[in-house]
């Protein structure tokens, strides 16, 4: 680190000087411009000035011995860390089967278009610039969906309603979708000045919105988890279980959803800690279904209703780590905890 000195000059601006080091390394000379970024924590940012308007962060794959698997995760990976434009190669050339994989993976992934199709090259491209996304907006959505998703998978289950389950099942990818443009972007925002600046967040908030939409996500993968025991005709719930299991499913989600008040809703403080109050009282109370669990008398339902629960628990402990992350973000903005 190296320190200047603010100096006066014409007596109404302020100057400090740069290190010759640094402005040699990056091209800066006397007349150069150089880019400001004020924090709200009181840090100055400065880069060199670099024209962006038409810059595209682009990549080529060569993707000839990849398996299916690997051909998606690399299109999620590269999408979720912020390329505009992603080239598949294949000198061999595509196969169908492999051009309808990159379809339906690219249909996953909000932005992410199938420009151009040819023999042995796809290129994908995105269509969506940080300046038209609201990354709170997507949040909130994503916890819109999730919880519909959790409510209506377990009524699935305890009404042995087949249809709804499958509706939670596909509803799954939209979840996915929005949890992967927030994390496109978070991405972007930690190497990029001008996304943040696009985005309208700074870092901290980024992370925030990107942390609890983590815990939605995970919420929404169990909701589909559960749905689909529904569809397992090997599978019953007790019916002396319906109750309890549908409060307490009830409770997992409130715990959830009073969290997330605290960061996407600004609430107060008092509702981080209330939700970790009923996380605790739900974890008993799931704790002593479990005991009795062992007495039941078909150990095949039991362990069927054990997994269930255990959807349930892992629902509330997310909503706990929402809640951990709201206490932060309060104690970030006002510097105490009342």
């Amino acid at each position: 680190m190296e320190t200047r000195k603010v100096q006066l000059s014409g007596g109404t601006t302020y100057t400090i000087s740069l290190p010759k080091s640094w402005a040699q390394e990056h091209g800066i000379d006397a007349g150069a411009t150089l880019s400001l970024y004020p924090n709200r924590d009181g840090s100055l940012l400065i880069e060199s000035e670099i024209d962006r308007s038409t810059e595209t962060w682009s990549a080529t794959v060569d993707v000839s011995t990849d398996s299916n698997n690997a051909i998606r995760q690399r299109i999620q990976a590269l999408h979720a860390v912020g390329f505009d434009r992603v080239t598949l190669v294949d000198k061999t050339g595509h196969s169908t089967e492999r051009r309808a994989l990159i379809e339906d993976t690219v249909t996953g992934l909000s932005g992410f278009e199938l420009l151009e199709a040819g023999d042995t090259r796809i290129q994908l491209t995105n269509l969506i610039d940080a300046e038209n996304v609201d990354v709170r907006k997507s949040a909130l959505r994503l916890r819109l969906v999730m919880l519909g998703m959790h409510r209506d998978a377990v009524n699935a289950v305890l009404d042995d309603d087949e249809t709804l389950a499958q509706r939670v099942i596909d509803r799954d990818s939209e979840a996915d979708k929005l949890f992967a443009m927030i994390t496109r972007h978070f991405r972007r925002a930690l190497t990029n000045l001008r996304e943040v600046e696009k985005l309208e967040y700074d870092r901290d908030e980024l992370f925030e919105y990107y942390y609890v939409s983590r815990q939605f996500e995970r919420v929404a993968d169990h909701a589909e988890k559960i749905a689909r025991f529904t569809l397992d005709p090997e599978i019953s719930i007790p019916s002396p279980f319906d109750d309890r299991i549908e409060r307490l499913s009830s409770s997992s989600r409130h715990v959830v959803d009073t969290a997330a008040d605290v960061i996407l809703a600004d609430a107060g403080i008092e509702g981080a800690y209330t939700a970790l109050t009923e996380r605790d009282d739900l974890t008993a109370d799931l704790e002593e279904l479990d005991r009795k669990l062992y007495t039941h008398d078909d150990p095949a339902e039991a362990y069927v209703v054990g997994l269930l629960l255990d959807s349930v628990r892992r629902t509330a402990e997310y909503g706990g780590n929402v809640a951990s992350i709201a206490i932060q973000q309060v104690a970030r903005d006002c510097e105490c905890l009342k």
